[in-house]
């Protein structure tokens, strides 16, 4: 390699790429191997072997342990709330975007069974910089979090923490989605549009 190519800004555009996609490749390996034994079963000699990258390589693109499993944490949780809040535009009416983000969780429910048995490994990740993750899970689902706020204080949903509305409401979703993929039933489009509507009462104020 000549000295022209170090100073090349296309080569270093191919590095910093390579790197990303390394990067990558070793936090889509650690959500594989959580997915199969839960992070207690992660090692980085099974992340390495799966990554297909050498064991010290693992060390280039984090600190430790703890710091891989607080990204792959946020990049499934940003991943999530993409999906979440597609398609919901602030200026819709309240039960409108209720709605809307009640079928793209399911949606994403149905199609992603592998989601669903993902979901409770990573809420019990251990992480000493819980608060500072929390706050930023926080903000990747501000239209989630707008949602309740505003609901709760026009007086529309019952004066409960978003938390406690999202799990009462949002989360039911989850639940039939991952009853319907495990074979349990099918559920059609009125059924659907039923469970929204309970999803609904739950929470409004009576």
């Amino acid at each position: 390699m000549n000295e022209r190519s170090f100073t090349n800004p296309l080569y270093a555009l191919s590095g910093s790429a390579l790197m990303k996609d390394k990067r990558q490749k070793i936090i889509d390996a650690a959500e594989t191997l959580i997915a199969e034994s839960g992070f207690q079963g992660l090692s980085m000699h099974k992340l390495a072997k799966e990554a297909g990258v050498a064991a010290g390589t693992i060390y280039r693109y984090f600190s430790d342990k703890e710091d891989l499993l607080q990204q792959v944490r946020l990049e499934v949780a940003q991943r999530n709330a993409e999906a979440i809040q597609r398609d919901v535009d602030e200026s819709m009416p309240l039960k409108e975007r209720f709605r809307k983000m009640w079928l793209n969780i399911f949606d994403l429910s149905v199609s992603n069974i592998d989601n669903l048995k993902n979901r409770a490994q990573y809420d019990s990740l251990p992480c000493v910089r819980s608060h500072e993750t929390k706050e930023i899970e926080r903000k990747m689902f501000s239209k989630v979090d707008q949602l309740f706020t505003e609901g709760r204080e026009t007086g529309v949903f019952k004066p409960l923490d978003n938390p406690v509305l999202a799990a009462l409401s949002l989360e039911v979703s989850v639940t039939l989605a991952r009853k319907q993929s495990l074979g349990y039933y099918q559920l059609d489009q009125d059924a659907i549009e039923a469970a929204i509507e309970a999803s609904w009462d739950a929470i409004i104020t009576h």
